[in-house]
């Protein structure tokens, strides 16, 4: 298979849940194909097209590799794209330690009982 409609083509490959929802994305503007803008779900993509759109306020950047001709599971849906998303920068205070796990009972009395006796 050479080229499919866009908005089948990400349904097939689970980028997003449903037909719909692809052309709804593709319809408001959120979908690029090669850099351009595409506002037509019919839009025909092949292999070797880069695919860049973003679903709830996340971007995702996929090279097409292979179009399928219906749905197909998770893991096999994996073999239709080439995932080229650059890596999330890190969220601020997240890279902060843990505190380590909750304090016991124990602990607990003694820092109240800490906290008391300050003035």
């Amino acid at each position: 298979m050479d080229a499919q409609r866009l908005d089948k083509w990400l349904w097939c490959a689970r980028l997003v849940r449903t037909r719909t929802l692809a052309s709804t994305l593709i319809q408001s503007g959120k979908v690029r194909v090669n850099g351009q803008r595409t506002r037509k779900p019919s839009r025909q993509v092949q292999p070797g097209d880069v695919v860049t759109g973003t679903r709830s306020g996340r971007l995702f950047v996929v090279r097409v590799i292979d179009a399928a001709e219906r749905r197909v599971s998770a893991s096999l849906a994996l073999g239709l794209y080439e995932d080229l998303t650059p890596p999330a920068p890190p969220e601020p205070g997240k890279d902060a330690p843990s505190r380590g796990p909750r304090p016991t009972k124990r602990d607990r009395r003694r820092l109240d009982a800490f906290r008391s006796e300050e003035p």
